[in-house]
């Protein structure tokens, strides 16, 4: 009996009768842990050229695996999907480091956290806050090899914050209209600065 060798860029479903590439599984994985994800996220995070990118996408609606909602704006695997927005902000900071992180190696965090991401053997955690939500914080269990991204409504919010021992850097998510936010990184300094204008 022969065996047939299955390139390695070809996924086999449940069955065994229905092909993905690579990268059609890749998608698939994203939008069963996220749920529904604008577009352009997926687009980014398929690291391919655009036209490449958008192939992959229609393919996938073509057979029916994956759906706009939306008016098209998201992707989802069900079209009655709502799309989680701290996991769509948590996403947005995930693409500031998407080049150094391999397509699977992200995925859903434990509460209070949204997302894992692990970048040159470092673990990272995203941790989207909304306004008066600085107490969530406590409910974090810091590990050794783990920093944290806390995704902040505005930065003067960091001065609030009672960090968990282990390294934290803070984000800011500013959507100005454009296809994609602005996401602006602050270090830990910055808390120490606001907390000082606070007291001066």
């Amino acid at each position: 009996m022969h065996h047939v060798r299955r390139p390695k860029s070809l996924f086999y479903l449940e069955g065994g009768d229905h092909l993905l590439l690579e990268d059609e599984s890749h998608v698939i994985k994203w939008l069963s842990q996220y749920g529904a994800l604008p577009k352009t996220q997926l687009l980014r995070m398929l690291r391919k050229p655009p036209r490449t990118a958008e192939k992959i996408l229609d393919n996938l609606k073509r057979d029916m695996r994956i759906a706009d909602i939306g008016d098209g704006y998201y992707c989802a695997l069900d079209p009655l999907a709502k799309p989680d927005q701290r996991i769509v902000l948590a996403v947005w900071v995930l693409l500031q480091f998407i080049d150094f992180v391999e397509p699977m190696a992200h995925y859903p965090a434990v509460y209070p956290s949204q997302l894992f991401f692990l970048k040159e053997n470092m673990g990272y955690e995203i941790v989207v806050l909304y306004e008066g939500e600085k107490n969530l914080l406590r409910l974090l269990q810091p590990q050794e090899d783990l920093k944290y991204v806390i995704v902040l409504p505005h930065i003067s919010m960091a001065a609030e914050l009672r960090l968990p021992k282990a390294p934290c850097l803070f984000a800011t998510v500013e959507f100005q209209g454009a296809d994609e936010p602005n996401v602006l990184f602050y270090s830990e300094e910055i808390l120490q600065d606001a907390a000082n204008q606070l007291l001066y």
